[in-house]
């Protein structure tokens, strides 16, 4: 009975995982540098790539809409042309290894953190 209830839940989660996973891609077009940032980060990271890209620096940005599902197909698509991601996050770098696990480690992946309600600047991502 409970291993039958396991695999609904499972069946159930990938289900979800497929059809409701959001992101939104930011100068992605042909991006070699992919950052990775949601909420705040997300606006300093956005300010960061427009100066980059004006120093002629070929980077965009995913920003997770949803954390769970994690969109992890966006960031597989991305690793197959970019080739680094950046995770910029408002924590300790917990989210750098959903990152990792989204691109199956096919890119080095570098943290961009801070903690304790400190914003890093667009100088610092």
């Amino acid at each position: 009975m409970l291993e039958r209830t396991n695999f609904e839940r499972y069946e159930r989660y990938a289900m979800i995982e497929e059809n409701e996973a959001m992101a939104e891609r930011y100068m992605m077009d042909d991006a070699e540098i992919c950052v990775v940032a949601f909420g705040i980060a997300s606006r300093v990271a956005k300010n960061a790539i427009v100066e980059a890209r004006k120093a002629g620096i070929k980077v965009g940005l995913i920003r997770p809409i949803t954390l769970w599902p994690f969109p992890s197909k966006a960031l597989a698509k991305a690793a197959e042309k970019c080739h680094s991601f950046i995770s910029v996050e408002l924590s300790m770098g917990q989210m750098i290894e959903d990152v990792r696990l989204a691109i199956s480690c096919k890119r080095p992946v570098s943290l961009c953190s801070r903690a304790g309600g400190i914003i890093p600047s667009p100088e610092e991502v």
